[in-house]
């Protein structure tokens, strides 16, 4: 860490730069990134997914949210100072930097890389900046001549998906988007699951999310998509099909300049777009939302039911692994690392459908698990006993769903403090499962509702109540989400979300229950308003040997018990081994 800052520095002092932001994003504001966009985890040795790294001559700071603190704690050096969003006492980046910046003469000079930087994101921090006199640097990448080792660009092959899985046509895809253009000549569109979702296409350039890096420009009449990795045959026939011509990734800059110097009105979103595409076109833009990010969010017939066969492999890799799980552990030798390496074995095992992970298993034992995003290592992989909690989150793409779930599981002895918090966060899962709500209610109006029953018992979660998942897609969507912080889209039938109360004591434990649900019509109707509840897409038991049943109500043993019916009978055909479906009776049976 000590000789690439030092190498930074020198770069800074000859730029004249006197402050460097290095943010996890990539040119298409993804979540995940490829490796040749993770700067930050380069500089700072920070590997969560979600952080800010910003440098000085003098100084070296990182940014990230709550999952991430114990972990950002670990990775670290004595270089580094972490900086915990949103907690008391914790200036933002402008705040930080104003106090650094204000001592230089004319406010000093801030860089960041417009192509990995959004348009929003470099336009607030300018306004912010500019009281001090201090100026943004958008045109460089300062890692650029210091990464001697940084890999390629991703180039992975991109194939075809069918219709009979997607369930809509290229061409009718491009039809409805262009629909909604509006007044509008063009559309740039940089998000990269929107693009594979228009297109459907799939491909391997982000880990454990089937995308490939692109960008698309759709008008009236044509489309064009701007990719780095050879196609399939079908891709291409596809694409031909459509009317969407294929070019080069790296000539997009310039095909871009070329269209806004002819002053077209343009579609595109500065909340997702990089600094340097929607600088290009700022002149003749339209800022909005991008039509494909709810179009995609509900899902259509054919995505649901490529969930509901997702989720029965899911469960029934499930059940396989659970019954296996303590009789390993008692007879010795399990760590974090090998059950997570046994689930995934099993989620593959004549799976044809299966194309990877989702997202690195978090497989965490007891204080581990107070970690929100633990990532297990060789380093931290720790053995597992007959005692104690595991909580293990997990999930997979199948060629047609994604899938997440979190089940916390009882080894074997639990202490009664973690008894009674398994529990609260059992009945904060069901609290929010089990509600209705009336059509136009969005995610931050729903996610008291799990919070408030750890709230009664002292607790608290810092995260999401709930995320949107993709049609094999990212694990991760919105525009849906359930979180205390602002999320103004309203939830909608057939969009998926999962729901995921926790609680997590530093040093001690971390428990956690989450299903994806499916948004549906309740059977109640009252005039014309319509109401919305959840229906569970996950199906595998939740272990009941940690519940003090004494905390709960008859309505939560109801659910329990409805849900567990709904599993076993889903996935008690699928399961040949009667020693699988012996176990699947037994943990399922009502209470």
């Amino acid at each position: 860490m000590n000789s690439k800052l030092s190498h930074l520095r020198a770069v800074m002092k000859r730029e004249s730069i006197d402050a460097v932001i290095i943010p996890s994003s990539d040119p298409h504001n993804s979540e995940y990134v490829a490796p040749h966009w993770q700067g930050r985890k380069w500089i700072s040795g920070f590997t969560g997914s979600a952080g800010t790294a910003v440098i000085t001559q003098n100084d070296a700071a990182l940014w990230t949210d709550s999952r991430y603190f114990i972990q950002a704690e670990k990775e670290l050096s004595e270089e580094w100072t972490l900086m915990k969003e949103c907690m008391p006492g914790t200036p933002t980046i402008a705040e930080w930097l104003k106090r650094k910046m204000s001592l230089l003469p004319n406010g000093g000079i801030v860089c960041v890389d417009g192509m990995v930087a959004t348009f929003d994101y470099v336009s607030d921090m300018t306004k912010e900046l500019r009281s001090i006199g201090c100026t943004m640097r958008t045109n460089y990448d300062p890692l650029s001549t210091i990464w001697e080792d940084r890999p390629a660009k991703p180039c992975g092959e991109i194939f075809a998906v069918d219709k009979s899985i997607m369930g809509e046509t290229v061409a009718e895809k491009l039809q409805r988007l262009r629909e909604a253009m509006g007044r509008c000549e063009a559309y740039v569109m940089t998000d990269l699951a929107e693009i594979a979702w228009t297109l459907n296409l799939r491909g391997s350039d982000v880990l454990m999310t089937p995308v490939f890096i692109a960008y698309l420009y759709i008008t009236r009449d044509e489309a064009e998509v701007f990719v780095n990795s050879p196609l399939t045959a079908d891709a291409q026939a596809m694409l031909s099909d459509a009317g969407v011509r294929v070019e080069e990734y790296d000539g997009f800059v310039k095909f871009l300049k070329s269209k806004a110097s002819k002053g077209i009105k343009t579609l595109c979103s500065g909340k997702s777009a990089s600094y340097t595409i929607y600088n290009i076109i700022k002149e003749n833009v339209k800022d909005a939302e991008s039509p494909a990010d709810l179009m995609k969010a509900i899902k259509n017939e054919a995505e649901v039911e490529g969930f509901r066969r997702s989720m029965l492999r899911e469960g029934v890799a499930m059940v396989r692994f659970l019954r296996w799980l303590k009789p390993a552990v008692e007879a010795g030798g399990q760590t974090e690392l090998s059950v997570a390496e046994k689930l995934l074995a099993l989620r593959k095992e004549g799976v044809a459908e299966f194309i990877s992970l989702s997202f690195n298993t978090i497989s965490a034992y007891n204080e581990h698990g107070a970690i929100v995003h633990y990532s297990v290592t060789p380093e931290t992989d720790k053995p597992l006993k007959s005692e104690g909690l595991l909580l293990l989150d997990s999930g997979a793409q199948y060629s047609d769903g994604t899938t997440d779930i979190t089940r916390t599981i009882a080894l074997g002895n639990v202490t009664p403090e973690m008894r009674r918090v398994y529990t609260l966060v059992l009945k904060a899962h069901i609290a929010l499962a089990s509600s209705t709500f009336p059509e136009g209610t969005n995610g931050t109006n729903l996610d008291t509702i799990p919070h408030a029953v750890l709230w009664r018992g002292r607790y608290d979660y810092m995260h999401g109540s709930g995320h949107g998942v993709g049609a094999c897609l990212s694990v991760h969507e919105g525009p849906q989400s359930m979180r205390q912080r602002w999320c103004p889209a309203p939830l909608q039938e057939n969009m998926t979300l999962t729901i995921e109360p926790g609680v997590y004591l530093e040093g001690k434990l971390g428990v956690r229950t989450e299903n994806t649900m499916l948004v549906k019509r309740d059977d109640y109707s009252e005039g014309e308003k319509k109401w919305l509840c959840f229906e569970p897409l996950t199906l595998c038991p939740i272990d009941l040997t940690p519940v003090d049943m004494e905390m709960l109500e008859q309505y939560e043993k109801d659910y329990i018990n409805d849900y567990h019916a709904l599993v076993r009978e889903k996935l008690m055909p699928l399961l040949s081994d009667p020693e699988d479906r012996e176990w699947l009776v037994e943990n399922t049976k009502k209470i």
